[in-house]
């Protein structure tokens, strides 16, 4: 019986998630993905300047359509993804492990983890107008009702060393209001944000409401920064960025999420903390009677 001629294994070549496609970088260019002892997993997108403008002009064309959705409906959406995921706990378990040197046991905790946190905001969707809003008491005879409204497009730089459940922590609220984002994932470890992606596009998700970028953060931060239709940031990831990147979204006006130690995802509390930074209060006067 005649031997199996050894093969060279096909590497993937990953690509970015942009306006609800897999497009490639515009600049041609890619970098090699390596596991926590330095394996060669993959290779992943290096987005250049001209993706994020990109990505922005997707979150933004998105972003009447999915702030105009019912709360109801984001939230069975939300759900949809965590059940797309549910579908490719292998993958992100393996996943997660190689790029975080995790132990099987440890990569499925934190991939239910992530699951559990889609489901746990898809539940947060129709009750932030509840606890963020309501009738405020005046004097004279008018209703004054205020209510929380997403605040546009939303860059979002994802945490480092928390490669799938950090990552889920910072995107999904954000969604959840009915913002849009542009998501910078971890360089080091872009292959679970490609996988997400890829959960997204599958999901009843419409295109553009989440882009994911891969590449430096350093490359890509600065124009997410100062671009001018960007109208918050998330700058979970942004490590020594992070003054740079708030001083240069000070120039367009941002509401700016700053790092926050964060030593384990698992252990976050995935409440209002950050849904709240990225909405904004519309209060309504109405004449009682007339």
């Amino acid at each position: 019986m005649a031997e199996t001629p050894p093969r060279i294994a096909v590497l993937r070549t990953y690509k970015l998630y942009v306006g609800g496609a897999f497009p490639r970088s515009e600049s041609g260019r890619s970098y090699p993905v390596t596991s926590a002892d330095g394996s060669h997993l993959a290779n992943a997108a290096l987005a250049s300047r001209k993706d994020v403008r990109d990505a922005v002009v997707a979150a933004r064309k998105a972003f009447p359509g999915w702030s105009g959705r019912t709360a109801y409906n984001r939230g069975q959406i939300l759900y949809r993804v965590a059940e797309m995921m549910e579908g490719r706990r292998d993958q992100f378990a393996a996943e997660v492990a190689a790029a975080e040197g995790v132990g099987a046991d440890r990569a499925r905790a934190l991939v239910s983890a992530a699951v559990d946190r889609w489901v746990y905001y898809a539940g947060w969707a129709d009750k932030i107008s509840q606890v963020l809003g309501g009738a405020n008491p005046v004097a004279g005879p008018f209703f004054n009702l205020s209510e929380p409204e997403p605040t546009g497009v939303v860059g979002v730089v994802a945490p480092t060393g928390s490669s799938l459940l950090g990552l889920v922590s910072v995107l999904a609220p954000v969604i959840t209001a009915g913002n849009t984002a542009v998501l910078v994932a971890d360089e080091r470890a872009p292959l679970p944000a490609i996988t997400l992606a890829e959960a997204l596009a599958t999901s009843d998700l419409p295109g553009g409401v989440a882009n994911v970028l891969t590449g430096r953060v350093a490359e890509l931060g600065l124009p997410l920064a100062g671009h001018a239709d960007v109208n918050a940031l998330d700058l979970a990831g942004a490590g020594e960025l992070a003054t740079e990147l708030e001083e240069l979204a000070a120039t367009t006006l941002k509401r700016v999420l700053r790092p926050r130690p964060q030593d384990d995802w698992h252990d976050a509390d995935p409440g209002l903390d950050r849904i709240r930074p990225f909405v904004e209060t519309k209060t309504v006067w109405h004449p009682i009677g007339r």
